[in-house]
C-alpha cells in the first residue's frame, strides 16, 4: 500500500550534511514522495514517455550499461575489512575522494530541485541497511523507491519499525547516494592520455564517475543516467559489510515452492536468473540480490530490474504482465511512435533494455522477501563454446570451483564497450564487479553453508549447444525450464548420473524423469555429432584450458581446500 504523498511537497533545507565535505543545501527538496507521486513528477517534467499501458519509458543517453571502468572505492578502510584491490576494485585516494565530494556537493546545490528518498536494503531487519538517495531526476527517485524497500510495502515497513536491528541502527546517518547524471568531473581530475602520473596520485578515468567510500558512508555518481549504477552501488556496499556478520551476500535470484523449499539461482546478466526464477509454480522471493544468514535467505531489494530484450508474453508471462502496468519503468526500450507500445525486439538503442517494477507487480511472489535455507543451488552459465551440458550435478568442491570461476558470457550492452557478440568471461562469484572482498571469502562461506544445510548444487548451461556461437543453437528456454522442473521437484533423486563426463568431470543425468523432451540435449558431444559439426573435443579442450588459466592467474589455489584444488587440477586432464 502506497503512502499518501502523491504530490510535490517543497521543503527547504539540507539533503545531506557532512562535517568535512559540507552540506547539500537547496531551497527546493521533494522529500520521500510515494511511487505514484514520483511517477507523476517524472511525467510532468517530461523525463520520459508514457506507454499505452501506463509504463514510463526513459532513455539513459550515451550510457546504456554500467561504466565499470569508472567505478572507484575510497581506500579509507573500516577496521577488519580488506578490499581486494585490482582491475575490479580500483582505489581512489582519500584526498581525491574528498576533493570530488566537496565539488560534487557544491554542484548539486546549484540544481533547481532535488528528490530525496529514504529506503533500506535487506528484508531481514537484523541485517538491513538504511540508505538515503538524493537525485536530480524524478524517474531515478522512482527507480530507487521501486528497487529498494520502503513505503511501498507497508507491512514490511511496520516489521522493520518494531524489530530491534543493531545493523540497521549502527549506520546512522545512513549510507547516502548523491546522484547527479548531469555533472561531469572537472577535467583537471581526469586522466590525460599519454601523461605520466606519480604513484600516489589517483585520477579518474573519464568525466563519468561512480565513487564509493565505505568509511564516509557516501556514494557519488555523475555523468551517467543508467539507473543500474544506483542499485549496484548499494549491492557493493552490502557485499562489503555482510560477510563480517556471517551473512553471505549473493548475486542471485530466489524462489520458493509450495512446501517451503527454496532455490537459489546464480548467474550474470543474460543467463536467465530473472526469467527462470519467475516460475508460475513457485513464489518469487527476488530476482537479483540476496543474503544468506543463519536464519535463511532474504532479499536485499524490493523490486525487479529485468532485461527485456525480445521479451514475449508467451515466453515470460509474469514479467510481460508486470511491465505493462502504470508505474513500471522501461529503460531504453524503443516505442512505436503511433501506438506508444514497447517494441521489445528492437535493439536500436541497446541490447541491454531493462524494466524496473516492484515485486508487488508479480502475482506469484513471496511478500515477506524471505525464505528458509535452500534445498537447491543452480549456477547458470551461458557457454558460447557449446560444450557444457545443459545440466550437471555438482559436488560441494565442484560448486566452490565453479562459483569461484564464474564462467559465462558478457551479453551485448550489459557493460559499456560490449559489442554485438557475447564475450566469454570469468566473473568470480557470478558477480565480480560488485564484490569488494577477495572472492575466496564468499566462496568459503558458500561451501560451508552447502555442507551445513546439505544443499544440492547444479550447473546449468543456458548458452549454446550443437556448436559454438554462430554455428550451433541456443539451448531452448523450454528445455532449460523442463530440466529445472526435474531439479526443483526432486525427480532426479533416484536417477543415475554419468560420472566424470568430459574434461570437466561433470555428473550428467542419464535420463530426465519428467522432462523427456529435454533428454536429447543432455550430452553436447552427441548433438555436435548429430548436427554434423566437427571440433567438439578441440572446443572442450580450449574451454578447459581457459578455466585452468583463469584459476592459476587469480591464484585461487592458494585460497581453497585440498579437495577443491584437486578438482581444479583435474579439469582438462
Amino acid at each position: 500500500m502506497e503512502k499518501t504523498k502523491t504530490t510535490s511537497e517543497t521543503v527547504g533545507g539540507a539533503a545531506y550534511r557532512h562535517p568535512t565535505f559540507g552540506s547539500l543545501v537547496t531551497p527546493r527538496i521533494l522529500y520521500d514522495l510515494s511511487r505514484e507521486g514520483l511517477y507523476c513528477c517524472a511525467k510532468n517534467r517530461g523525463e520520459g514517455a508514457v506507454t499505452k499501458d501506463g509504463a514510463l519509458a526513459v532513455s539513459t543517453g550515451a550510457y546504456t550499461g554500467r561504466a565499470a571502468s569508472d567505478k572507484f572505492l575510497e581506500n579509507g578502510l573500516l577496521p577488519g575489512h580488506a578490499i581486494d584491490w585490482g582491475e575490479v576494485n580500483r582505489p581512489i585516494s582519500e584526498h581525491l575522494f574528498a576533493k570530488m565530494a566537496k565539488w560534487h556537493i557544491a554542484q548539486m546545490a546549484k540544481l533547481p530541485e532535488l528528490f530525496v528518498s529514504d529506503v533500506w536494503a535487506g528484508a531481514d531487519p537484523h541485517h538491513s541497511l538504511a540508505v538515503r538517495i538524493v537525485t536530480e531526476r524524478a524517474w531515478h527517485a522512482l527507480f530507487a523507491r521501486t528497487m529498494f524497500l520502503g513505503g511501498s510495502d507497508e507491512a514490511m515497513a511496520e516489521r522493520h519499525a518494531t524489530t530491534t536491528r543493531p545493523f540497521f541502527e549502527s549506520f546512522a546517518p545512513p549510507f547516502t547516494i548523491l546522484h547527479a547524471p548531469s555533472l561531469r568531473a572537472p577535467r583537471e581530475l581526469v586522466r590525460t592520455p599519454g601523461k605520466r602520473y606519480e604513484r600516489d596520485v589517483t585520477v579518474l578515468n573519464s568525466e563519468t564517475y561512480i565513487l564509493i567510500s565505505m568509511s564516509h558512508r557516501l556514494v557519488l555518481i555523475g555523468g551517467t543516467s543508467y539507473a543500474g549504477e544506483i542499485k549496484k552501488a548499494v549491492f557493493t556496499v552490502m557485499n562489503y559489510l555482510l560477510p563480517e556478520r556471517g551473512v553471505l551476500p549473493m548475486h542471485c535470484s530466489v524462489n520458493v515452492g509450495e512446501k517451503g523449499d527454496s532455490a537459489v539461482f546464480f548467474g550474470l546478466s543474460g543467463t536467465g536468473k530473472t526469467t527462470l526464477s519467475a516460475d508460475p509454480k513457485r513464489r518469487l522471493v527476488g530476482d537479483d540480490e540476496h543474503g544468506w544468514s543463519d536464519d535463511g535467505l532474504f532479499n536485499l531489494e524490493g523490486g525487479c530490474y529485468a532485461k527485456v530484450i525480445r521479451l514475449s508474453e508467451k515466453g515470460e508471462p509474469a514479467i510481460w504482465k508486470a511491465v505493462h502496468r502504470r508505474g513500471a519503468i522501461l529503460e531504453n526500450v524503443v516505442l512505436d511512435t503511433d501506438s506508444v507500445t514497447p517494441l521489445f525486439n528492437d535493439e536500436w538503442l541497446t541490447e541491454n533494455t531493462r524494466a524496473s517494477y516492484p515485486l508487488s507487480f508479480i502475482e506469484n511472489r513471496e511478500p515477506s522477501g524471505r525464505a528458509g535455507h535452500p534445498e537447491n543451488i543452480v549456477m547458470l552459465t551461458c557457454d558460447t563454446f557449446g560444450v557444457l551440458p545443459p545440466i550437471a550435478r555438482l559436488t560441494p568442491e565442484q560448486a566452490e570451483y565453479h562459483f569461484l570461476s564464474g564462467y559465462t558470457a558478457k551479453i551485448a550492452g550489459t557493460e559499456r564497450d560490449v559489442g554485438k557478440e557475447p564475450i566469454p568471461t570469468f566473473s568470480a562469484c557470478f558477480g565480480a564487479p560488485f564484490m569488494p572482498l577477495h572472492p575466496s571469502v564468499y566462496a568459503r562461506m558458500l561451501e560451508e553453508k552447502i555442507r551445513e544445510y546439505k544443499v544440492a548444487c547444479w550447473l546449468v548451461n543456458t548458452g549454446w549447444t550443437g556448436g559454438p556461437y554462430g554455428v550451433g543453437e541456443r539451448i531452448p528456454l523450454s528445455a532449460t525450464r523442463a530440466l529445472l522442473g526435474d531439479v526443483l521437484s526432486g525427480a532426479f533423486g533416484g536417477s543415475t548420473f554419468s560420472s566424470r563426463y568430459g574434461l570437466f568431470r561433470l555428473m550428467v543425468p542419464d535420463a530426465c524423469p519428467l522432462a523427456k523432451e529435454a533428454e536429447k540435449f543432455l550430452l553436447p558431444s552427441n548433438i555436435w555429432q548429430r548436427n554434423g559439426t566437427v571440433g567438439f573435443r578441440e572446443a572442450e579442450a580450449h574451454l578447459a584450458a581457459l578455466f585452468r588459466e583463469n584459476f592459476a592467474k587469480k591464484k585461487y589455489h592458494e585460497h581453497v581446500s585440498p579437495e577443491v584444488r584437486a578438482y581444479a587440477e583435474s579439469v582438462g586432464v
